[in-house]
């Protein structure tokens, strides 16, 4: 049955343990391998079966995931496995290039191949309701065949057959993730020094920031439009200039500006380039680098 397909899982750091504890525990057959074998002995307990080689490990099923430190370390963990007819998923983290190597690596010895990008923590990993998500990219056809497998640990979300996506996406609300706690961090700043309570601030926090996700859905329309003009509520000139206040709060609280100051000389760069009646998504313009 497809729910209890067998699998190979390589690499038992904490993310790796997580996924085969919950394959395990939905009844599939796991064959492990880790380079340090004592990460395995958990697992064992649960019922996993132990190779003693990476090689040994990806002859033993179809269906092989890696999930390993870096991609370097997936490269070096199957230099010498013979890949032909598998069924290769990484769950390594890495770029989109590194995606699309591996990808023309994993083919070009025979395998099929699927990258994914892991929405979630190794506690989420494995209990329904937690929200966690992997993104997958690469071969349609071998997503849909093991759909059902690859849900178990996690819900599933394909991005496409550029096997970079998932990384892409990954990386991408990763790097948002980044920018709201660089705001979380400077707004308790602020505040830490007075009598105010961060566990009263926080819910202000949480929800002052859950109010404002909305801004992804009008950045969307207006970069698919190519106006950034479209729906402003307040400009980019209105923006700036309100900028100050922010500043001068932030050296009144003897707070260090260095979390907003990249994307406020950003905004003042957009606003002197006579864009001052858009909204700020506009400094997507900016970003990309010069080509060589």
């Amino acid at each position: 049955m497809s729910e209890r397909t067998p699998l190979t899982l390589l690499g038992l750091g904490a993310m790796g343990t997580a996924l085969g504890r919950s394959w395990l525990r939905a009844g599939h057959p796991v064959t492990v391998w880790n380079r340090t074998p004592a990460r395995a002995e958990p697992l064992v307990d649960e019922g996993a079966t132990v190779a003693t080689s990476a090689a040994e490990a990806v002859a033993a099923n179809q269906l092989v995931v890696t999930c390993l430190l870096d991609d370097a370390s997936v490269g070096e963990t199957l230099t010498e496995v013979d890949l032909a007819g598998r069924d290769l998923v990484n769950l390594t983290t890495g770029t989109p290039a590194q995606a699309r190597a591996l990808a023309d690596w994993a083919a070009a010895r025979g395998a099929r191949f699927l990258d994914g990008g892991i929405m979630a923590v190794p506690p989420m990993i494995g209990v329904p309701g937690s929200g966690g998500y992997v993104f997958y990219s690469g071969s349609r056809e071998l997503f849909d065949r093991r759909r059902e497998t690859l849900a178990v640990p996690a819900g599933t979300t394909y991005v496409g057959e550029d096997p970079g996506f998932a990384a892409l996406h990954d990386v991408a609300l990763l790097s948002a993730m980044t920018g709201m706690l660089a705001g979380i961090a400077h707004a308790f700043a602020l505040v830490r020094g007075e009598n105010i309570a961060p566990k009263e601030f926080a819910p202000l926090l949480a929800g002052w920031l859950t109010a404002m996700t909305a801004a992804a859905h009008k950045a969307a329309d207006q970069i698919e439009h190519g106006d950034y003009s479209r729906g402003v509520v307040s400009n980019l000139a209105m923006q700036v200039a309100a900028s100050g206040t922010l500043l001068d709060t932030a050296e009144e609280q003897g707070v260090s500006a260095e979390l907003l100051l990249p994307y406020l000389n950003l905004m003042e760069r957009r606003l002197a380039a006579g864009h001052g009646d858009e909204d700020t998504t506009g400094v997507v313009e900016l970003l990309p680098k010069p080509v060589p």
